[in-house]
């Protein structure tokens, strides 16, 4: 196996950064696009419950979407090997 060189050490760490940051962002506003009406209209504590539910689990769906999304394309590129 061959040693990494310090670019490219810090170019790794940078895209993992990258997409924790980015998947983060995109999952805050995919929460906030569907918790939304539960705020802006009087719903229900049911409603607004469910809104909650599953505008979390979309959101980590997009978080982990993200996150997979950008690490395998900078896997992909052939300066990286791929």
């Amino acid at each position: 196996m061959e040693q990494r060189s310090q670019a490219d050490r810090d170019a790794i760490t940078i895209e993992i950064v990258y997409a924790f940051v980015s998947g983060a962002f995109a999952a805050g506003l995919t929460f906030a696009a569907l918790y939304a009406p539960a705020l802006a209209f009087d719903l229900s504590p049911a409603a607004g419950r469910t809104l909650a539910t599953v505008g979390g689990a979309l959101a980590a769906a997009v978080f982990l979407l993200r996150i997979t999304h950008v690490l395998w394309r900078f896997t992909r590129r052939p300066e990286n090997g791929g």
